[in-house]
């Protein structure tokens, strides 16, 4: 197939990389891609948030199949456009996006499907936002309605900061129009994860699982970014809760969309929180809980997830993308993934761009697959250009070996003022 993916970080060098395992010889281009992306594709000038231009390339080269990467162009109905231009697009429709564009439309959905979550409530006034603190006790989550870059959810454990987080959203428009309504929401006790479902409009196949790091250092402290590493699978999820996952929370809200005249295609990204037995439950008193909903690949969890499929991964999306999805599908190796982010020091608040990388040969040499996030070339060099710069990821038979081995390439690799996490995965190393 002749394949343009969107985007420029890990998660569409990952997906350009694995559409470049099939046995099948896909030609391959990315916009705008990054320098990973290039030794594997060709790069096309063109970003991903410049709609038309990306619509008037597909219209010009027609390629077999658009797969959209970030979530931006998917909330600005890139895929709406190209399907109008009669270019097979993977992604969901702008009104689908909404999923992710807006955590009220997604909470409404969620209510209108039966789909376990939290308590939550909107506010576009900060004073009441505050006032309402007292119905929702402490540690309480704030989050902006729309789309953050990953870094507009705030646990607040106290209620200095849970004002802090409602005035910054609502009085200092920290997070500009994405924080001009908020969600108050009740916080849930538990283990996170990531489930990603291809859906094909009626029909779901869950992905091997997996479970982000969103928080900046080790020990899970200090602020949210966009994810500082993952590992799949991911253990807090047994084989029995995933009918569960599927019947009760996936394709409930695939349907209800339905019912809405919204046909949903793409890839439909569940945040869950599995709660222990005997903690406090969300209202609907289930032990699985959705968090939110993303309307594409999770990022850095695409890195660690999809080196852990095999069978033919164009197709697949093709399949979703014409509804035409079957289980048969999606075919799951038995290797174990994980992937550790190397960040620009400084992340997520401000840092500098433009550091030369070094050892990226040595650490593939050492079996780690090398993802770029945020570099760019620059004559024979490679230098950073985002907060999130590599993600280092390593196939095992164990979850252990699996880290070993992101490490191991990942001490090869430096630049000025890097830093990392040194315990991904550590929830499932202290389960045993």
């Amino acid at each position: 197939m002749k394949i343009l993916v969107v985007g420029s970080g890990g998660r569409e060098h990952a997906i350009a990389w694995r559409l470049a395992q099939d046995d099948v010889r896909h030609d391959l281009y990315v916009a705008p891609g990054n320098a990973g992306t290039a030794d594997i594709a060709q790069n096309i000038a063109i970003n991903a948030e410049e709609i038309e231009n990306i619509v008037m390339w597909a219209k010009e080269n027609k390629p077999d199949m658009v797969v959209v990467g970030p979530e931006a162009p998917l909330v600005k109905g890139l895929v709406d456009k190209l399907e109008e231009a009669q270019i097979v697009a993977f992604g969901p429709c702008q009104a689908g996006a909404r999923m992710e564009g807006s955590k009220r439309f997604a909470k409404e959905i969620m209510s209108a499907a039966g789909v376990p979550t939290g308590k939550a409530q909107v506010f576009t006034d900060a004073s009441l936002a505050k006032a309402a603190l007292k119905d929702y006790g402490l540690p309480v989550v704030i989050k902006a309605d729309g789309l953050a870059a990953g870094k507009g959810v705030i646990v607040a454990e106290t209620l200095a900061q849970a004002e802090e987080a409602i005035d910054d959203m609502l009085v200092a428009n920290k997070f500009g129009s994405a924080g001009a309504q908020i969600l108050i929401e009740e916080f849930l006790e538990g283990e996170e994860c990531s489930i990603l479902a291809l859906v094909d409009g009626e029909r779901a196949v869950l992905l091997p699982t997996s479970q982000d790091h969103k928080r900046v250092f080790d020990g899970d402290k200090g602020p949210n970014t966009g994810g500082m590493g993952a590992y799949s699978p991911a253990p807090v999820v047994t084989d029995d809760m995933l009918p569960f996952i599927k019947e009760k929370i996936i394709l409930p809200v695939v349907n209800e969309l339905k019912k809405r005249g919204i046909v949903y295609r793409g890839i439909l990204y569940a945040g869950l929180m599995i709660t222990p037995e005997g903690a406090r439950k969300a209202q609907s008193g289930s032990r699985i809980n959705v968090v939110e909903f993303n309307a594409r690949f999770g990022d850095p969890e695409t890195e660690a997830v999809l080196p852990r499929l095999g069978g033919n991964f164009a197709q697949a999306l093709y399949n979703a993308a014409t509804g035409k999805l079957a289980d048969s599908d999606i075919v799951v190796k038995n290797d174990v993934a994980a992937t550790v982010i190397l960040a620009s020091g400084g992340y997520p608040g401000s840092y500098e761009k433009g550091k030369e990388i070094f050892g990226l040969a040595e650490a593939a040499s050492r079996g780690a697959i090398v993802f770029h996030c945020g570099t760019k070339s620059h004559s024979s060099t490679i230098l950073t250009s985002g907060g999130r710069v590599l993600s280092v990821t390593g196939l095992g038979a164990t979850l252990r070996e699996a880290v070993d081995k992101a490490y191991s390439g990942l001490e090869a690799i430096s630049f000025d003022k890097m830093f990392y996490r040194r315990d991904i995965a550590h929830r499932a190393f202290k389960r045993g």
